[in-house]
């Protein structure tokens, strides 16, 4: 029988929990914490229950070199520490929300002996499987997901056949260029393959804005990576002579080389087919509906991870999205067992804060990027900013290319993007801090970060790009943004200036085409060769001088209007032809 706690919580109660990894086994280790007298159930379809799944590229890539650091809990760890009974190799088959029951499958038995669990409260942590849409010869050999440590070992002890130290490297095509897309190519180059990155969008890493992805673009093909965007994979082809290879045709009818491997990184879905049929309430893609507290629409069930659609808090107005990450997934695992035993604990959303490492680039984003706010039709306005990651009179300050988009009048944070070679991800950290704390662009500006030469600036990034944010609200500058340049700056009243110094021209080998350039230094004194009347767009490296430049030209009187280029000459010479 249970026992009421003395908060009004009933201890004592049987757990059933299906999955494990982040949301299932968090759950399971805080519900025990919180009553030794819960009887414990997690049911996990794999051999393992909870294992490091983002470090499963660096293993294949050799970074990680001990396999048994892979598997965080075994079902032994948590059955002596945390007395919960793991049932591994057991997938579930249906779930009766009216009887309480949960039937499963032991896939290790030669039979299909089916075997009813009750439950008083169920918790569903199913997380989501890897794509694999039905193209021609998806099945082949040598084609591999990565979504469990089976998989992995899979991946290592293929390429373990392959002739790696020889003078003609293997070919690897690896599909879908997300985070993980590009953490695979990172560690099979590292493996010494030749890669191409197939990607149907027209850019890498779908979260990141175009002129962000770019930066990490630019800097994958100096690598000798293979990248092609904006195409889609037709079928894969046996290649001629060598069945274990195979072919890639992509939808533009190009062919790419033999590859002797080939990842399937196409994107992943809910894996709620039979939650669905349960009559528990899934969204249009297949996602868990939960209210706040991790609720689904049937009482005693709890859903936490991958597979739910959970608060929006950056776009408000009780919009909601799915963001698989096992940070989320973590918290919200846990917070199920607190709610299990009374405390109410509300699950704010999720604010998508994310990273990933590419070679030596580092790319990180939280909130929502530019697509989303154009799709939203919310009110936003963007900067661009490129300080060091340091004080730039200390050794080895590495540019950190950073873009806030906020909303034009309240100042309202709406993201943050960066990329760059040091010190990204404690500036995206910072915004997505103050974002949860709903700190404004003004608050960026002033707040107070640490600094020492060799870690920081007295003006942070974060402030940089707060004060730049500031001043586009303030009105003290007006911005062309690089998508709009080719337009503006073929209309006959429009000058586009160029402040850098003649050296870093000479350096770059252009201007924007029908620029002038003028140094700042030199501005003042050569203002006169700036026609009258006109609109001048104003840019330089990065956005500070072109700033600084402005602010001359508007306080003349002799120009119709005076704008900055967002993102300056760095950004703009980036995507220029994709406009």
């Amino acid at each position: 029988m249970a026992i009421p706690d003395t908060n009004g919580a009933r201890k004592g109660q049987k757990l059933v929990i299906i999955g494990g990894v982040a949301g299932g086994a968090s759950c399971a280790a805080r519900a025990r914490r919180l009553d030794e007298t819960a009887e414990i159930l997690l049911l996990q379809s794999g051999p393992d229950v909870s294992f490091a799944s983002c470090g499963m590229p660096y293993f294949i890539g050799g970074e990680i070199t001990d396999r048994n650091q892979m598997s965080v809990q075994t079902p032994g760890s948590l059955r002596s520490r945390f007395n919960i009974d793991v049932r591994v190799n057991t997938r579930v088959v249906s779930i009766n929300t009216e009887a309480k029951t949960v039937t499963a499958i032991n896939e290790t038995q030669s039979t299909t002996e089916k075997e009813d669990f009750t439950y008083d409260q169920l918790i569903l942590a199913v997380g989501s499987e890897p794509l694999k849409p039905p193209i021609p010869g998806i099945n082949r050999p040598g084609l591999f997901v990565l979504r469990n440590l089976q998989d992995m070992d899979s991946i290592v002890a293929w390429l373990q056949t392959l002739p790696l130290d020889g003078e003609e490297k293997p070919h690897a095509v690896v599909a879908g260029a997300g985070f993980v897309g590009l953490e695979m190519v990172e560690q099979l180059m590292r493996r010494g393959l030749d890669v191409t990155v197939v990607e149907m969008l027209p850019q890498v890493l779908g979260p990141l804005d175009v002129e962000m992805a770019a930066i990490v673009e630019e800097d994958m093909k100096k690598r000798g990576v293979n990248l092609v965007t904006g195409d889609a994979i037709q079928e894969f082809l046996p290649a001629e002579g060598d069945e274990r290879s195979t072919v890639v045709r992509l939808k533009s009818g190009k062919l790419l080389p033999s590859a002797a491997l080939t990842i399937l990184g196409m994107g992943v879905r809910p894996d709620t087919k039979i939650i669905r049929e349960a009559g528990i309430e899934c969204g249009p893609r297949g996602h868990i509906i939960v209210d706040d507290y991790m609720r689904t629409n049937v009482p005693d069930v709890w859903a936490a991870g991958d597979a739910i659609e959970v608060r929006n808090p950056v776009a408000g107005n009780d919009e909601k999205w799915a963001v698989p990450l096992a940070g989320p997934a973590n918290r919200q695992g846990r917070m199920i067992a607190d709610n299990i035993y009374g405390m109410n604990r509300k699950f704010k959303g999720t604010y998508a804060a994310s990273v990933v490492r590419v070679f030596d680039l580092v790319a990180a984003c939280v909130g929502m990027n530019e697509k989303m706010l154009v799709q939203k039709n919310l009110p936003f306005a963007c900067v661009h900013v490129h300080p060091g990651s340091h004080a730039g009179y200390f050794p080895g300050a590495k540019s950190v290319n950073f873009k806030l988009m906020f909303h034009p009048t309240t100042g309202k944070v709406w993201g943050a993007q960066a990329v760059g070679e040091d010190g990204v991800e404690k500036r995206i950290d910072v915004v997505s801090t103050a974002m949860q704390g709903q700190l404004t662009v003004a608050d960026l500006a002033e707040l107070e970060l640490c600094y020492a030469p060799p870690v920081g600036s007295a003006k942070d990034p974060v402030n940089i790009a707060g004060m730049a944010a500031q001043n586009v609200i303030d009105g003290f500058v007006e911005q062309v943004d690089w998508k709009e340049l080719k337009a503006v700056s073929s209309l006959p009243d429009v000058v586009v200036l160029d402040v850098r110094n003649i050296s870093e021209v000479e350096k770059d080998g252009k201007l924007i085409e029908g620029a002038i350039n003028i140094p700042l230094n030199d501005l003042r004194s050569r203002m006169n060769e700036i026609p009258d009347g006109k609109r001048v767009v104003v840019s330089c490296a990065s956005g500070q001088r072109a700033y600084y430049a402005t602010r001359i030209l508007k306080q003349s009187a002799r120009f119709s209007k005076v704008e900055n280029l967002s993102g300056a000459w760095k950004t703009y010479s980036l995507v220029q032809n994709r406009v």
